[in-house]
């Protein structure tokens, strides 16, 4: 009998875990009502015209090969006009590195940073690979604190307290996945000025930068250019591709502290050959393109963050905070009669056919007793769903 590897012993993604249970039903003729995944394209929208043209386009002119392993020249010096031109920040290319999404900027990056044993501080609850790739390179992820009561804002005190002499990087997702959250300019400076003062990097991760509902959004790098640290960006999500998997990492160096990990980085860029040769062209367009798409975009999303907020705090037993960015809204399971929120979640599945995600799968502490729904159906589905969930509320909780 051939074994597995030790270190894919506890490995398992919450976010596509709970499909597999969803799928025994669904080969029994049950439909089940989809809330679980942060895919656009899995409701009622679209990826703009013009990109999808350019995705063709770049096929029928050749572009089939290899692509650079750092990326396309072109796609980097768009994407440098963009940082210019939004946040104020002036990026070489080759301080610009194109990757398969974000997840593979974030794995080629733990990956370089992290040694047996050291620890990576990130949000409570966080994206998933955060956790499931440190693991993976036998370090560790401490989750720090954020303030359901002050709309999942990051914990100031409990970031200092949580900091250790083998703390190699801070996270910050901002709009947070999967609590909607967007932080505030002054909590985000905060974070970045208690990182300098212990010489660690920090790690931003900004794939919803432009999803943003109330308020407005600060790259980090633009509140502190003096310090270092690397953006994780991407297109899956505001430009609606997730399936073409483009992401980018970017290196913020003033002072060349980041000199040995951006080799290191890039040597592992090399040996994982290229991103998506014909992806990355139609990205160029993307980004010379008609933007238009964004705005309304957002707004179809507030309008379905609005709804989503008003019928949860509406059902018994279960409370939200609003989300402010992103398309997830994370709910409280105020009263509850299930061992934990794993539990609650199958039992919704099996009983009202409606598919959510435990919130431990962020987060077994600062997630537990919670559950993510995403803000992406129309809002006729979600009124199903949602009527559906509060009858299964009404039922369980008057046993």
């Amino acid at each position: 009998m051939i074994t597995p590897s030790e270190r894919t012993r506890g490995i398992s993604y919450a976010i596509r875990e709970v499909v597999v249970y969803a799928k025994q039903l669904e080969a029994k003729g049950i439909h089940v009502l989809k809330m679980n995944i942060g895919d656009p394209i899995a409701y009622d929208f679209d990826t703009p015209k013009h990109m999808k043209d350019a995705l063709y386009r770049a096929a029928l002119e050749g572009h089939n090969g290899y692509a650079p392993s750092e990326g396309y020249q072109e796609l980097r010096e768009e994407i440098a006009k963009r940082e210019r031109r939004r946040n104020g920040m002036d990026y070489r290319t080759d301080d610009i590195c194109i990757t398969t999404g974000v997840t593979e900027s974030l794995q080629m990056f733990l990956s370089a940073t992290l040694n047996e044993g050291d620890e990576l501080l990130v949000p409570g609850p966080t994206y998933p690979p955060y956790n499931l790739i440190t693991a993976f390179n036998g370090a560790k992820s401490i989750p720090y604190a954020t303030l359901e009561e002050e709309g999942w804002q990051p914990d100031i005190d409990d970031i200092r307290k949580k900091i250790t002499e083998k703390t190699k990087a801070v996270v910050i997702i901002n709009p947070n996945n999967p609590t909607g959250a967007l932080y505030s300019a002054k909590v985000v400076k905060e974070i970045v000025d208690i990182a300098a003062e212990h010489h660690i990097v920090v790690v931003s991760d900004e794939i919803y930068d432009d999803i943003v509902f109330d308020g407005k959004h600060h790259a980090t790098a633009s509140l502190a250019k003096d310090v270092p640290m690397i953006t994780f960006n991407g297109f899956s999500k505001v430009y609606l591709v997730p399936g073409w998997r483009v992401g980018y990492a970017l290196f913020n160096n003033p002072n060349g502290e980041l000199d040995r990990l951006q080799d290191a980085f890039m040597r592992i860029a090399r040996a994982r050959l290229c991103a998506n040769s014909v992806c990355q062209l139609a990205m160029v367009d993307a980004l010379r393109g008609d933007q238009s798409h964004i705005p309304q975009m957002v707004e179809k999303l507030r309008k379905r963050r609005d709804y989503a907020y008003k019928r949860i705090n509406e059902i018994e037993g279960l409370s939200t905070a609003r989300p402010q960015g992103a398309f997830y809204i994370f709910p409280r399971i105020e009263r509850s009669i299930w061992k934990d929120d794993k539990e609650f979640v199958l039992d919704v599945l099996n009983e009202a056919h409606v598919l959510l995600v435990h919130g431990s799968g962020f987060c077994s502490t600062f997630g537990r007793n919670h559950f993510r729904a995403v803000i992406l159906p129309p809002i006729e589905l979600m009124e199903k769903a949602f009527n559906k969930l509060d009858a299964f509320m009404k039922k369980r909780l008057s046993q």
